[in-house]
């Protein structure tokens, strides 16, 4: 399946992306080394953006925060991804961005399910909060100068407690340039079938600026379909892409009317996870800590391959390149690409109860509940 090549480029901001798809932010996995293998498969086309930033570790200067925001010179635009839950912190955040020419786009982050976060009111639970959304919002727009900033949600807390309607129009209000939409509520965290019908509704709720339309997304099929069957600007590629940076140049292709590229052998998919491993040294500065770092990728690379579980076991302990170049070589290399590797990839935790503070469901627009700092946690990006 292809898209409509004269399909119009994504707009954000002074910024043109083309196709029109983007990396989500993903903690612990969007670093600037699986950016620049995602980047190098599409041949520099598309939006990148850096892991998840709290914006109180980024205003304190965290040493950890610090090297989260480095982007390789090749990097255009610099996308950054932050989230935060005081307005007053998120202006500062975004207004070190500017004055310190850290980023060129700014996105932020509404959609975490994870208890510890929804909790303090924090993650998918804040859009709940009308008012809150919207003083995080004018804070971050106000303080961006000519930086666009974007914004990424789910559909809301759980079926009952829905916000991504209302959400999206004070987005508009309040001079948000394009909104990204998770089609599963906070409840739903990953499991399930993605609501790609909600995608369609924000659409024509928000024509006037773009929306983007996130979940189950796991090939460059998937991303045409999206785009035509609700009518998004552009698509949001998350655990589609977890072992499967090349998935980008499969997305090139689809987009641009291209014949799709050939599937993988498992030999080419060892050379990208030794390149994946080698890159993560070089940014952490120690090859030990850089393949200690892969061993999470391991999984996801070698889903649906018959590698064996010792196999994969000594994978997922190596802690030296010289190490995962002797079990990489005794792997049955000449292997074709597998049907058992297609489909989901990454967590598909199922729904959940959503913790939230004490009281927080009573009024959308009640803010006396003051969201802490407790709720600032790294974690997924959602």
């Amino acid at each position: 399946m292809t898209a409509d090549a004269t399909a119009p480029a994504l707009r954000i901001g002074p910024h043109t992306v083309w196709p029109p798809v983007v990396l989500a932010p993903m903690a612990g996995i969007t670093n600037a080394p699986f950016r620049t293998l995602c980047r190098e498969f599409s041949g520099g086309k598309g939006l990148f953006v850096s892991e998840m930033i709290t914006t109180r570790a980024l205003v304190e200067r965290n040493d950890k925060t610090m090297q989260l925001i480095h982007f390789d010179g090749s990097e255009k635009p610099r996308s950054i991804q932050l989230y935060g839950v005081d307005p007053v912190t998120v202006g500062k955040a975004v207004r070190m961005i500017v004055d310190e020419d850290l980023a060129d786009h700014i996105d932020l982050n509404f959609g975490c399910p994870v208890p510890k976060v929804t909790r303090k009111g924090g993650g998918s639970a804040l859009p709940y909060k009308r008012n809150l959304l919207r003083s995080i919002l004018r804070e971050a727009v106000g303080n961006a100068g000519d930086l666009p900033v974007t914004i990424k949600m789910r559909k809301g807390i759980d079926d009952d407690h829905t916000t991504y309607l209302d959400a999206g129009r004070i987005a508009v209000e309040e001079g948000v340039t394009a909104v990204a939409l998770h089609g599963r509520t906070a409840a739903e965290h990953y499991g399930g079938t993605a609501d790609w019908e909600a995608i369609a509704r924000l659409k024509e709720h928000v024509p006037e600026i773009p929306v983007l339309g996130n979940g189950d997304i796991w090939s460059a099929a998937d991303a045409v379909r999206m785009m035509r069957e609700t009518g998004c600007d552009g698509v949001v590629v998350g655990r589609g892409c977890l072992g499967r940076p090349w998935l980008f140049g499969d997305l090139v292709a689809a987009f641009e009317g291209g014949g799709a590229p050939a599937a993988p052998t498992l030999r080419e998919v060892a050379g990208v996870m030794r390149r994946h491993a080698g890159l993560l040294g070089e940014w952490l500065g120690d090859e030990e800590r850089g393949v200690v770092d892969f061993r999470k990728h391991v999984a996801w690379y070698t889903k649906g391959f018959s590698v064996g579980s010792e196999m994969r076991r000594k994978l997922a302990m190596t802690s030296s390149l010289a190490e995962l170049d002797a079990h990489l070589a005794d792997l049955d290399l000449d292997q074709e690409w597998p049907d058992g590797a297609e489909g989901p990839r990454g967590r598909t935790a199922g729904s959940k109860r959503v913790v939230l503070p004490d009281g927080w469901l009573e009024d959308p627009y009640d803010c006396s509940v003051v969201v802490g700092a407790e709720a600032e946690l790294d974690t997924s990006g959602g």
